[in-house]
């Protein structure tokens, strides 16, 4: 573990590493910005949740790392206003080069990062697993789906099962990668096997909820109802 604020640094400086890559990446136009929107969405998740792992068992640790998506969040907000000149972000965080899309699905995923952290934090395993139904499940459900995707869901006609299926492969697979860590970290002290199954519903019906055709509202719904799952049926730490 370091000092908190050091953590809080090399937090920072990871994360925004990750995001200026992929507004690099995407401004030169070698990825799309719908591709890139959704790699930084994925990849940002675990990025930022493993480096709770470097902060102190402090009271301050969590306000410090919350800080990190909250000043990202502005930095969002300022762009998709107009207030801040940044066209490499734009053309890394929208579908279609409009500023504006930045406040919807960018500023509430940062959002929720900055809620999560600040109300669940290492207690309990049940706001890392909607972290990572996000970013892993959610993230993933859009790349695939639009690359690999050719068979339309019934009731939702812009996703498919390939999507669907990533979205519960990715969210489980997030989820259980994230929890070994912090078992390794001796954070929590269950067994393993002991999240497995409740990560699986928890997926399944993240899935189910991700799958329904609401668009740019999944940053909400999703990590809402993994909370609600997780709090009655995952292992308190």
């Amino acid at each position: 573990m370091m000092n908190a604020w050091l953590a809080m640094a090399v937090t920072m400086a990871l994360a925004l590493l990750w995001l200026r890559i992929n507004d690099f990446f995407a401004h030169k136009g070698w990825i799309s910005g719908q591709t890139s929107r959704k790699i930084i969405h994925t990849g940002t998740g675990p990025i930022f949740v493993l480096c709770w792992l470097l902060f102190p068992d402090e009271p301050i640790s969590r306000y410090l790392a919350a800080g990190i998506p909250f000043l990202i969040s502005i930095q969002f907000l300022l762009v998709g206003l107009g207030w801040m000149k940044d066209q490499a972000s734009i053309d890394a965080l929208t579908r279609r080069g409009d500023r504006r899309e930045i406040l919807r699905g960018p500023l509430i995923y940062g959002m929720a990062f900055v809620t999560l952290t600040i109300f669940f934090w290492t207690d309990s395993p049940t706001g890392v697993v909607a972290l990572m139904m996000l970013s892993g499940g959610d993230g993933l459900a859009d790349i695939v789906g639009k690359r690999f995707g050719t068979v339309s869901l019934p009731w939702s006609k812009s996703k498919t099962w390939a999507g669907s299926f990533a979205m519960f492969l990715g969210g489980i697979t997030f989820s259980i990668g994230v929890i070994f860590f912090f078992l390794q970290a001796r954070v929590w002290f269950s067994p393993l096997e002991s999240y497995i199954f409740p990560t699986l519903i928890i997926g399944l019906i993240c899935t189910a909820v991700e799958s329904l055709p609401i668009e740019e509202y999944d940053n909400i719904t999703v990590p809402v109802i993994a909370l609600i799952i997780g709090q009655l049926i995952l292992p308190k730490g």
